[in-house]
């Protein structure tokens, strides 16, 4: 992480600094700048009655800036506001060359420093990326921002490091290029992350693989010239609260051509080295949960290829045998994520798990119904288990819809040939590929998150930036660490 972040007892004097006010404030409470010219009072006052959200005060060697709470009807939005309030903050802090800023909270939410700085420290990330011309290179100017006194505490400003560390990761991840990233490199890159971390990695390698008879991820690697990996992270740390772990499953297709069943080059094919997506945001997660010492015992899945239609490229109308035993008659080989995914499943069963949650880039469907501005969640889990899911993500904005798994959807997965097909109708697409998962997700709680319109953005949006949001590291951080309380 470029950005570092500090908890302090006081600003020095002469730095910039940041204010946070409460909504409906009128004027500056006594004292509380106390480097301010009366006349310098006067301007903030007035730009108060004016109602403006964000005042900058430029003393030349040192600036002071204002932000005010946005008036929203719940403490999400609030909340919400605050980071994107961090975002619009870095712009100014970014065109005045300002590399090091001081936060104040001066307002009645306790947690207001801590919420305008994750929206600062997300919109500073910088994918470092593979430019060697000096002329094109432009690093970060802000470097470290800290937060005053009692505006957060040691161990919060601590956490929220460690959180975004888990987010930045899974956002390298996602944006490296297929050549500096395959399944190889990306377990390896997890596996480092872990010992920085504190978690454990180990990487099966293809014997391993076809000796657990994962036809899945096989199936999909066989256009590949390069070999497929499946990587169990795990964080058990003394003292974990949880007697059964809880399992993340993420998807790891490194890169998806479609396979045989190709996909076209334009706003589709050129942006396929996020489709491992789901598995960035499973290490993500757990670099978070151990960088932060959180007490649960957690396993991650990451089952990981690219899927090419070169060699023996599997193909439309072949049969597989998965890890459950299952057959699958493949409809599309571009319909490859979900195979891996129940790989991954079924697999997870021998854990005796209390809860199972897969993430994955898995359907255009997902878009298609709600945009990037959410994610689609369907499972088996019972509806209070979705409710908190749900409600982190209303609290971190990673917002999550639900949609149903009826007994009817089973039909769209049917096939004459085999227990299963790879491909849904025209319709529901979303539904039918988390109905097929359904299948070997037997035996355990299981809810399965389609990340496929927030996980990667073609345009900048606010603090989530372009290319790799990092989505469902903070997501899952928020779930899970709330079922400490």
């Amino acid at each position: 992480m470029s950005l570092a972040l500090a908890h302090v007892a006081t600003a020095p004097a002469q730095s910039t600094q940041v204010f946070i006010l409460s909504n409906g404030t009128t004027a500056l409470p006594t004292g509380a700048v106390g480097d301010l010219s009366a006349e310098a009072q006067q301007y903030v006052t007035t730009a108060l009655a004016d109602d403006q959200k964000l005042i900058h005060l430029n003393h030349f060697t040192h600036h002071h800036f204002f932000v005010v709470l946005a008036k929203k009807p719940t403490a999400e939005q609030v909340a919400e506001a605050l980071r994107r309030s961090g975002h619009t903050l870095h712009g100014q802090l970014k065109k005045e060359k300002i590399a090091e800023v001081y936060v104040h909270n001066l307002s009645e939410t306790p947690d207001a420093a801590l919420l305008l700085t994750e929206g600062l420290a997300l919109t500073a990330y910088q994918f470092e990326g593979y430019k060697t011309d000096e002329k094109s290179r432009k690093p970060a100017t802000l470097t470290k921002v800290s937060v005053v006194g009692d505006a957060a505490t040691l161990d919060s400003v601590a956490e929220l490091d460690g959180l975004l560390q888990g987010v930045f990761l899974a956002r390298n991840l996602v944006n490296a290029p297929l050549n500096k990233l395959n399944a190889i490199q990306l377990a390896e890159s997890i596996a480092a992350a872990g010992d920085e971390a504190g978690f454990t990695t180990d990487i099966l390698d293809l014997p391993k693989i076809e000796a657990l008879r994962m036809g899945g991820l096989l199936a999909v690697n066989m256009g590949s010239p390069e070999p497929p990996t499946f990587s169990i992270l795990e964080w058990k740390p003394e003292g974990a609260q949880n007697a059964k772990p809880y399992v993340l499953v993420g998807k790891g297709v490194v890169f998806d051509t479609g396979g045989l069943s190709l996909k076209p080059t334009p706003n589709s094919m050129d942006m396929m080295k996020c489709d491992m997506a789901g598995g960035a945001a499973v290490a993500g997660t757990l670099f978070a949960l151990a960088k932060n010492n959180v007490p649960l015992h957690i396993i991650g899945l990451v089952p990981a290829t690219d899927n090419r239609p070169g060699g023996l490229a599997y193909a439309p109308g072949d049969v597989i045998t998965m890890h459950s035993g299952l057959t699958v008659e493949v409809k599309n080989t571009d319909a490859e994520g979900r195979l891996l995914l129940a790989d991954a499943l079924s697999f997870a069963k021998k854990y005796d798990p209390e809860l199972v949650i897969d993430l994955a880039t898995l359907t255009g469907a997902a878009v298609r119904a709600i945009g990037t501005e959410a994610s689609a969640v369907m499972g088996t889990a019972d509806a209070a288990i979705k409710e908190k899911l749900a409600t982190a993500g209303f609290g971190v904005h990673e917002r999550l819809v639900e949609f149903p798994l009826w007994d009817e959807y089973a039909d769209h997965i049917k096939s004459d040939i085999a227990d299963l097909s790879n491909l849904g109708k025209g319709e529901a697409g979303q539904i039918s590929a988390a109905k097929f998962l359904e299948r070997f997700a037997e035996g355990y709680p299981w809810i399965h998150l389609d990340i496929a319109g927030p996980a990667y953005l073609t345009a900048a949006e606010s603090y989530r930036g372009k290319g790799g949001t990092g989505v469902g590291v903070r997501l899952l951080y928020k779930f899970l660490t709330k079922k400490l309380s």
